[in-house]
């Protein structure tokens, strides 16, 4: 099973936001979403891409409920799916 996670856009280059998710910064396709989004804008991301804005006002209610997630997962899925798109990355890069 895969998670849809939330994180912030820090910014836009044309279809790839720079998104921060608790401190890890990957690259994520924007060009699937329904609105227009910017820097600043919380969206939720699966497998690479954004597939949706999160509102203004859910915001602080949606982080909050990932933080218990991952409190009660007892280990942190962020950083072990982070970690496996970068060694495939770096894969990439040395082939």
């Amino acid at each position: 099973m895969s998670l849809g996670l939330p994180g912030q856009i820090i910014e836009i280059e044309g279809a790839v936001a720079l998104v921060d998710f608790w401190g890890t910064r990957k690259r994520v396709r924007v060009d699937a979403l329904d609105v227009t989004v910017i820097a600043g804008d919380y969206i939720i991301e699966h497998e690479g891409s954004a597939v949706r804005r999160i509102p203004v006002e859910e915001v602080a209610d949606t982080l909050g409920m990932y933080e218990v997630v991952l409190c009660e997962a007892g280990e942190d899925p962020v950083a072990r799916e982070a970690a496996a798109e970068l060694a495939v990355e770096e894969e990439l890069e040395l082939v």
